[in-house]
């Protein structure tokens, strides 16, 4: 799948374009990378999301020469690189393992790709100094690797990769080593620098939620090909595909009758992503957060028993079984979700957002 749109705010940034033409790559018998074809627009931010072995790594792998395609190109501002070494691909990457030098302090260790490359050793410092402001770690020049947190090494690591002002930057799930409250502040600090920089960057991770937050647009990948690729809220919203709507957020699969372009859940009748379903028996992928619930007393179709309800600050989800249904996740406002406790009868209510439908045997 290949896709041209460029991002609106593409005009205002520098960087390259980066192609990836009918890649292929196998291991054995067993195909990594089955014809993938993606464009990035010059200063954009493209995270690769899927399971694992679904390919994402080999295709940053083929873009950093770190491999070889087994056919295909890599185009990177109009040149053709795919044959070319790593180290003449003009790249910058940050991996899961910080990879620091131990015996180096940070301005050393932001430094050292300058050095390699011959500068002079005051415009090299001056150089990582600079870089380091621009991560936030000036404070931290002169401190080695086991003085500093996680996320403070990975800052270093993120420094390093662009002191050499790479075409493009790779980011092969920088943050999955860190802890929770780290992972968020980073992640958004990596964002910031790279829009500040206005870098050509492809970010790979396993994590959905860091995959919306951060990139102009998402590629969500299953074995070896490009299920859908688009902005956050049209890979959440509108998904391509039975998988993508799966994988992409959590969601309900509920008993549904298509007709007439829309499908009827539980009594109410919904639109489809794809009006072009075949008509029939399916199941309908609804997102918790367009389930309502409201009190209720006695028995009915929509009506059911609260099994749990789960904190998760301001919002909450509570699960109600539906008996034959099976059991239905609401995601609610924390406030309004305090009215369901456990043993609560609860009405279902679904808001009318458009929904994909599978099969039943998919």
């Amino acid at each position: 799948m290949t896709t041209s749109t460029t991002p609106a705010s593409a005009g205002t940034r520098a960087g390259a374009e980066v192609r990836l033409e009918s890649l292929r790559r196998s291991y054995g018998a067993v195909p990594a990378l089955d014809g993938l074809d993606l464009v990035l627009h010059p200063g954009e931010l493209v995270a690769l999301l899927g399971p694992s072995g679904c390919g994402k790594t080999t295709a940053l792998r083929l873009v950093a020469g770190l491999e070889d395609a087994d056919s295909g190109r890599v185009v990177v501002g109009g040149r053709d690189v795919t044959r070319l070494p790593a180290s003449r691909r003009d790249m910058g990457m940050v991996f899961q393992a910080y990879s620091l030098f131990p015996h180096m302090t940070s301005l050393e260790n932001v430094a050292f790709g300058l050095r390699l490359r011959g500068q002079a050793a005051r415009e090299r410092h001056r150089r990582a100094g600079e870089v380091l402001e621009l991560v936030g770690l000036s404070a931290q020049a002169d401190r080695y690797p086991h003085q500093m947190s996680g996320g403070q090494q990975q800052r270093v690591a993120l420094a390093r990769a662009l002191a050499i002002q790479p075409t493009v930057l790779l980011l092969d799930e920088p943050l999955s080593a860190l802890d929770a409250k780290v992972r968020a502040q980073l992640r958004d600090e990596i964002r910031r620098v790279q829009l500040e920089v206005g870098i050509t960057t492809l970010f790979v991770t396993h994590d959905q939620e860091e995959a919306l937050a951060v990139a102009d647009r998402v590629g969500v990948m299953n074995s070896g090909r490009l299920e859908q690729v688009g902005s956050p809220t049209d890979v959440y919203h509108r998904p391509a595909t039975p998988f993508v709507a799966e994988f992409v957020g959590l969601s309900n699969k509920l008993p549904a009758t298509v007709a007439d372009g829309s499908a009827e859940v539980l009594g109410v009748r919904l639109p489809l992503v794809d009006p072009r379903a075949e008509p029939g028996a399916a199941l309908a992928v609804v997102r918790p957060e367009s389930v309502g619930l409201t009190p209720a007393e006695g028995d009915g179709p929509l009506v059911g028993t609260v099994v749990a309800t789960s904190f998760l600050g301001a919002v909450s989800r509570v699960r109600v079984d539906l008996g034959p249904v099976g059991t239905v996740l609401a995601q609610l406002p924390t406030a309004e979700a305090g009215r369901f406790a456990p043993g609560a009868r609860a009405r279902i209510g679904l808001r009318p957002e458009p929904v994909v439908v599978v099969r039943p045997h998919e």
